[in-house]
């Protein structure tokens, strides 16, 4: 494939492999835009202009003072401490069987979240509520008519529906009742800050083991950091006795 020539600067020129190889190294979701004919000349000419401020630099001679010499050491530094950081870990491997017999060891930590799927009538009285319960108990509406008839929630245009939810998500008094109560019966009135509730709980799902599957990618990267910072803590104690550390 032709690598097309995009700019010269003073006979250095800058290709289109040269832009491909800057978009590689922004964040993939930034990239997008960088693909695009518009962003593509965007950065392009900050490649031009980069270049032309290094000549400057170059002409300056800003390369052969002290100053630039110490941040040229002080990047080599930075660059080839980050490289053996990468090498030492890069070592480090947690196989399929390692994450199972973790997982295992430690099924509580995999328990999915406590949620209940419930409807709910909310009135702003105590009498009132009770009598619409007594209604539904009595048979003579359903709860999803009485939700529609006497609730004044906007959740009363389906049926009083609030679909699922998890703990936290409620006031603690309506939480506490629709996690106690039995699927499908209604409760008696629970007063919160917005008025008094009937709720019905429609289903409960219980905080279940999730499956190794589920969990696999999380159990690995798990292992997988604590065994890089324990070989990190490993090779720093050796390194320490090997360079006589001393500390002031």
């Amino acid at each position: 494939m032709e690598n097309k020539v995009l700019a010269i600067i003073s006979g250095n020129e800058i290709t289109e492999n040269d832009l491909n190889n800057i978009i590689m190294r922004y964040p993939e979701d930034k990239r997008g835009y960088f693909s695009s004919d518009m962003g593509k000349k965007q950065l392009l000419e900050q490649m031009v202009q980069f270049e032309l401020m290094n000549k400057l630099g170059l002409e300056m001679e800003l390369d052969k003072t002290e100053e630039f010499k110490a941040q040229v050491k002080q990047v080599e530094k930075d660059l080839l401490t980050q490289a053996t950081v990468n090498k030492v870990l890069s070592e480090i491997t947690v196989t399929e069987d390692d994450a199972k017999k973790y997982y295992e060891a430690n099924k509580d930590m995999f328990k999915g979240k406590e949620a209940v799927s419930a409807k709910h009538i909310l009135v702003d009285n105590e009498e009132l509520c009770s009598e619409v319960k007594a209604k539904i108990d009595n048979n003579e509406l359903t709860f999803e008519e009485a939700a529609n008839q006497y609730s004044s929630c906007p959740s009363k245009e389906q049926g009083g529906s609030l679909g699922e939810f998890g703990r936290g998500m409620m006031v603690p008094e309506f939480e506490n009742a629709a996690f106690e109560l039995e699927t499908g019966v209604v409760s008696e009135p629970v007063k919160t800050q917005f008025g008094y509730h009937l709720i019905k709980v429609e289903s409960k799902k219980g905080a279940d083991v999730m499956p190794f599957e589920a969990v696999k990618q999380e159990v690995v990267g798990r292992l997988t950091q604590q065994a890089q910072e324990n070989k990190f803590m490993t090779v720093i104690k050796e390194l320490e006795d090997k360079y006589e550390v001393k500390r002031f």
